[in-house]
């Protein structure tokens, strides 16, 4: 079911910190969501020093190829649980503007993964 490796956790987590960047608030509750989402896949890495490399990432680079890249090779199980943090993390704040639903669209694209997939998590995730 894992198939992403320590790097592959660390490029999803700078995707994380870029969507939770894009309404320029990146709180306590999303960090607290990107370790959540760390260690679900890093069960024996320090999740504090991955998210620390993975804002460094981020800050570095505006590429979001560079992290979707990493996704594309996964199955659509991966990409539905990436996707699903993707949301958990920007409807944490009981607001989703316009950029964070750009974003994800784009994330969507370049992952090739299916609109009306992802319209489903996100709906699931409003009702909970």
């Amino acid at each position: 079911m894992n198939n992403l490796d320590k790097n592959g956790v660390i490029g999803v987590a700078a995707m994380l910190v870029h969507a939770a960047n894009i309404d320029e608030k990146y709180s306590d509750k999303e960090k607290a969501l990107i370790k959540e989402f760390i260690k679900s896949y890093l069960k024996d890495g320090d999740v504090d020093e991955i998210l620390k490399k993975a804002e460094e990432i981020e800050k570095n680079s505006n590429q979001l190829l560079n992290y979707t890249n990493i996704i594309k090779k996964n199955s659509t199980e991966i990409k539905s649980e990436i996707i699903e943090h993707l949301w958990k993390i920007i409807i944490s704040d009981n607001a989703i503007d316009m950029y964070e639903s750009n974003l994800m669209r784009r994330i969507c694209g370049l992952i090739y993964f299916p609109d009306k997939l992802c319209g489903e998590i996100k709906l699931k995730l409003l009702k909970k």
